[in-house]
């Protein structure tokens, strides 16, 4: 087992590197990149585009909206949509193997321009600003997401651009989420917690800093490690999808957000996740070039469209 596999704390990758127009900087920060995907799933960026004026700004009215009346919140509610747009109430997703539905309310946005077919956008009238900063963090984060496939696909000897149409107009989402408060802590159920054990759906997640500790991740030896962001650094993880189409070569690491003290539970926790998605039609069958004797392929051969359907089910959001 590697050292970097034991490590205490994610690596920490600089995007500046890879804009740098250095060609050794950028080579620098493609090994990095890949080996943290390689070797533990996670890594700390810094140089990604959010200022903290709009991050501060998008808790701000995020919060706003998760305090209000649920019977408010609920106006935003679609079962129709399968969870993919507006507001997903308390206790609907439950994580993949589990009994007991996650604490945790949470809203998504997707692509502002949507394509044929996809849903589009909702938004909260008595918060107007919900919308002018998910959807300027939605911009942001697809951007910064894009320059990350391109260090990926130079990692795994592809075409810089590989992922580009790939993920054009892809089915991307940003999640506001509420871990809400427990009022009454010592009613709570066995087995429930804020976020069960977990692999993300997608092909990467960012994330930036959460309102309070929490998220945990899955070190190689079976150890769990808190997982948290510097002021000036967001989170990036490998999903499901690039972890099939890497035949497990890049890593989807198990990682769960833990309850906290008893003398926290009836205090909220906000986290704001953006999943990078492809589109439907994107094959993740494995890349040959990822397939050998030592490492035989794993993962049987679906669309990205097919493999999201399996996970929603899975999740409790599609029926």
């Amino acid at each position: 087992m590697s050292q970097a596999q034991l490590l205490d704390e994610i690596p920490s990758v600089d995007l500046a590197d890879f804009e740098s127009g250095d060609p050794k900087r950028k080579e620098k920060f493609v090994n990095e990149l890949g080996s943290a995907f390689t070797n533990i799933g996670f890594v700390a960026l810094k140089n990604h585009g959010l200022s903290e004026d709009l991050r501060e700004n998008l808790y701000e009215t995020v919060q706003r909206f998760f305090f209000m009346d649920d019977a408010v919140k609920q106006k935003y509610e679609f079962a129709e949509l399968s969870g993919q747009r507006g507001y997903i109430g308390k206790n609907k997703e439950t994580a993949k193997g589990y009994k007991k539905p996650d604490l945790k309310e949470f809203y998504h946005v997707g692509q502002l321009d949507p394509r044929e077919n996809m849903p589009g956008n909702i938004f909260p009238e008595e918060v107007p600003e919900f919308e002018t900063y998910t959807t300027e963090t939605f911009g942001v984060f697809e951007q910064t997401g894009k320059r990350l496939l391109q260090a990926i696909a130079l990692y795994l000897d592809l075409e810089e651009d590989y992922f580009e149409a790939k993920v054009n107009q892809g089915d991307s989402i940003l999640r506001a989420l509420h871990y809400f408060p427990i009022e009454n802590p010592e009613l709570l159920e066995e087995g429930a917690v804020r976020a069960a054990a977990h692999g993300d759906i997608n092909l990467i997640t960012l994330l930036m800093g959460a309102s309070a500790e929490g998220l945990e991740v899955l070190r190689t030896d079976g150890k769990w490690i808190a997982v948290t962001a510097l002021p000036d650094q967001i989170i990036i993880n490998v999903g499901d999808m690039l972890d099939r189409l890497t035949n497990h070569r890049l890593k989807s690491t198990i990682h769960r957000v833990v309850n906290p003290a008893p003398e926290k539970m009836r205090t909220s926790r906000f986290s704001i996740p953006f999943f990078m998605h492809p589109r439907a039609e994107m094959d993740l069958s494995s890349l040959s070039s990822c397939i050998d004797e030592q490492n035989p392929k794993r993962y049987v051969d679906m669309t990205a469209g097919e493999f999201l359907d399996e996970r929603l089910r899975e999740l409790g959001l599609k029926k």
